[in-house]
């Protein structure tokens, strides 16, 4: 998860992102604008470009309203990509456009997640190369981690997540913590699993407990484009004051659109194809 950030993926909005508000089972909190949205994108992957990793779009305009989150649609471990089957109907079929993608660009696909099974990419979370975290939640159900383990190298744990504010506002696991460096997340204490408090404690992770006003801000979800630097989305002055007293380079970004709205923060907007 913090790795050096070398290739990764991303989708620009186009128009099923702009009438993602027609549909409420969406969840966006008010109607699109898409042009904002598009010029918010665009300096995004600018400003992850100028930071080092080569960052690839993809190529067909998707009809899925969700696609800018390319994060959940499948997982790409060291042999290869997982297509996941996500536990929101209205985002199945997004993997197949990155089915596509991989197949285009050399990247074998190891396996997939099949019916009734469901995994959301926002529910698997590496602390160490050998130690994976995966949260069953509204979104991963408890068929989808029974196909999803053997598929997965390492230690392997598995947490149960709140229900939070139920289907319309799902929590994933990775909504209550990103790491920033192998020793430092940062974390929304109210939701984090009890297991994984105890399992950062062992491991020796530093946690920067975010305030409950900038967890619905998103300030949970940060992007290491690698160690001690960061993305996050502009605004949550707390969580950003507390992660530059530890050193970390914080960069910003406008989101209101790409991250507010659809509440996917700057991890959600990107699907990570190499880290080294």
């Amino acid at each position: 998860m913090v790795a050096p950030l070398e290739h990764v993926l991303v989708q620009r909005p186009g128009p099923a992102f702009g009438d993602a508000f027609e549909d409420p089972a969406c969840g966006y909190l008010h109607p699109v604008d898409l042009a904002a949205a598009q010029e918010e994108h665009d300096e995004f992957t600018e400003a992850l470009a100028a930071l080092g990793p080569t960052v690839h779009q993809l190529d067909a305009a998707s009809p899925y309203p969700d696609q800018i989150y390319t994060y959940d649609p499948a997982l790409v471990t060291d042999r290869g990509a997982i297509l996941l089957r996500s536990g929101k109907p209205g985002r199945r079929g997004e993997e197949e456009i990155l089915a596509a993608w991989f197949e285009k660009h050399g990247i074998p696909v190891v396996g997939r997640i099949e019916a009734p099974g469901t995994v959301d990419g926002g529910d698997v979370l590496w602390l160490r190369p050998g130690i994976v975290c995966v949260g069953r939640t509204l979104r991963t159900n408890q068929a989808g981690v029974h196909q999803l383990l053997p598929l997965l190298s390492g230690d392997a744990h598995v947490f149960d997540v709140a229900y939070g504010a139920g289907p319309s506002a799902c929590v994933h696991i990775m909504s209550t913590i990103s790491m920033v460096s192998d020793d430092l997340a940062v974390v929304d204490l109210a939701q984090l699993p009890a297991g994984l408090y105890g399992l950062l404690g062992d491991l020796g992770v530093k946690l920067i407990a975010v305030p409950p006003d900038e967890v619905a801000a998103l300030a949970t979800n940060v992007l290491a484009v690698r160690p001690g630097v960061v993305m996050v989305v502009n605004g949550n002055p707390v969580t950003r004051a507390a992660l530059e007293r530890e050193g970390v380079e914080v960069h910003g970004f406008a989101g209101e659109e790409i991250v507010l709205n659809g509440t996917g923060g700057p991890t959600c907007l990107t699907r990570p194809v190499l880290r080294r």
